[in-house]
């Protein structure tokens, strides 16, 4: 199940950046096109924050549909299912939106602050 390790990595890269302040919300993006099952991702994320800054934070998850663009007919359609297929019938697509996989916004506890930009290590 790669959505426990992807969890783990969105739990890591929010507690990397804020250390110890704790969380009270965690937004993420996860295009239908994406392959990662959401349910999923809400299991794993309770488990995942147990014990860390973020444990208690509630998780909201958008889901963008999926966009391709036919390379003969050029039309652009929707769609998210996986195995995607212009209306015109041809496989040859490009992929547009869908396959994200982002972390769009956390919130602090009242009364926390964020860490001052001068101590992120680029």
């Amino acid at each position: 199940m790669h959505e426990l390790s992807l969890t783990q990595g969105v739990v890591e890269a929010i507690t990397d950046r804020l250390g110890p302040r704790r969380v009270v919300m965690v937004r993420l993006e996860i295009g239908k096109l994406s392959g990662v099952v959401v349910d999923s991702v809400r299991f794993c994320f309770d488990l995942v924050v147990a014990g860390t800054p973020l444990e208690g934070a509630r998780l909201e998850i958008e889901e963008p549909g999926g966009r391709a663009r036919c390379r003969d007919c050029s039309a652009s359609f929707a769609s998210d299912d996986p195995i995607l297929l212009c209306p015109c019938g041809s496989s040859d697509v490009e992929v547009l939106a869908g396959t994200e996989l982002l972390i769009k916004a956390v919130q602090l506890a009242p009364g926390e602050v964020l860490p001052d930009v001068r101590d992120v290590r680029v």
